[in-house]
């Protein structure tokens, strides 16, 4: 029984080796790719959308937490899949922008040796176009799309360690020109015995286009982050941190055309900034990899979200000095029963422009 027991710890172990290993290798292998984008310069973003009205509110991208009956976590952060999952589905709408629209559809299964998956599918509508040549002359009208199916699994390594992985195809089609491309994100998670804390590091959109749109490739929205939560002992508040696009520092777009240098008009000399500048722009680049939330409950039933993303902020905000669009910021709140689970979220981005998340799950 001892030495049983010694292999089984060891079995663990090297699981656990195995997973961050595989990581770090990815990492390692796409950081030349990932160091060369900028914000903004890459394609499909379907990928980096948030799937649920849980996870919009909160203004992360992934839900690091403990909630085995919410596929809507396992939708974004593979390694939190649960055997609960089992013969449960989830329905997700998001409205978009200009009438374009976004939707998931997930349906969880526990395999109970092998571990449990879950099965979903996913639209992105930008609606319709009338389309023009080039010398103005009306061609009919278009659609463009992103289409994409997931298939996730999940496994208990402990009964505090968990690790998962999921494989996405996306087809997209706009007008008559069509891309394929196929992503990976790999998950490791760990939860705490009373379930209070949890934490979570994933690798996300490993991958590339197999297809182009018009024979250049393009980038796929890789980032490497790490997310925590943390439940406060006897108070109904929980608290979520997020870092990410761990692999380049500066997220910040420069324009080679506006230069910052600023020029004396009468001596012609570069103008002296102060030495509090330097500090300020650390901690400006700092900021924006860094996502928060809260979550309060009331009596397990009912919940009310909140979220910001200084990131979103500095890049959307109105030319004023005043963020009166709240861009950044997003909010929600969630209804749980024994019969099922409905979520809304509303998320600023821009003036004018506040996507509403619907999302249902239940038991099937």
């Amino acid at each position: 029984m001892h030495c049983k027991s010694i292999m089984l710890k060891g079995k663990k172990l090297t699981m656990r080796i195995g997973l961050f290993a595989a990581i770090l290798t990815f990492h390692i292998l796409a950081t030349p790719t990932a160091s060369s984008q900028v914000a903004g310069l890459n394609t499909l973003s379907l990928l980096k959308m948030p799937s649920s009205a849980r996870t919009a509110a909160l203004g992360v991208n992934y839900l690091p937490l403990f909630a085995p009956y919410d596929l809507n976590v396992g939708l974004d952060n593979p390694s939190l899949i649960s055997p609960q999952y089992n013969h449960r589905l989830a329905l997700n709408y998001v409205g978009l922008f200009s009438g374009s629209n976004f939707g998931s559809v997930a349906y969880g299964l526990d395999t109970r040796r092998l571990g449990a998956f879950l099965f979903s599918f996913h639209f992105n509508s930008y609606g319709r176009f009338q389309g023009f040549d080039e010398e103005e002359v009306e061609q009919g009208a278009f659609g463009a799309s992103d289409v994409a199916i997931s298939v996730a699994w999940g496994m208990s390594v402990d009964s505090n360690f968990s690790i998962g992985a999921s494989l996405r195809p996306v087809l997209s089609q706009y007008e008559s020109y069509t891309a394929f491309a196929i992503a990976l994100n790999v998950a490791g998670s760990y939860v705490s015995d009373d379930k209070r804390f949890a934490a979570t590091i994933q690798g996300r959109n490993i991958g590339a286009q197999l297809a182009t749109f018009d024979g250049t490739t393009e980038y796929l929205p890789f980032d490497i982050s790490a997310a925590l939560s943390y439940k406060v002992n006897k108070a109904p508040f929980r608290f979520f941190l997020e870092l990410n696009n761990l692999t380049r520092w500066q997220l910040s777009y420069s324009d080679p055309l506006n230069s910052e240098l600023e020029i004396d008009p009468y001596t012609g000399l570069p103008i002296e900034k102060p030495w509090y500048d330097g500090i300020s722009k650390i901690l400006d680049q700092a900021m924006r990899h860094v996502a928060i939330g809260l979550e309060a409950e009331i009596k397990n039933v009912f919940f009310i979200r909140l979220g910001y993303r200084y990131r979103q902020t500095v890049e959307m905000s109105a030319n004023s000095r005043t963020n009166i669009n709240f861009s950044g910021f997003c909010y929600g709140f969630g209804l749980r029963t024994k019969k099922f689970e409905f979520s809304f979220a509303r998320r600023n981005y821009h003036l004018g422009q506040a996507p509403n998340y619907l999302s249902l799950s239940f038991k099937l």
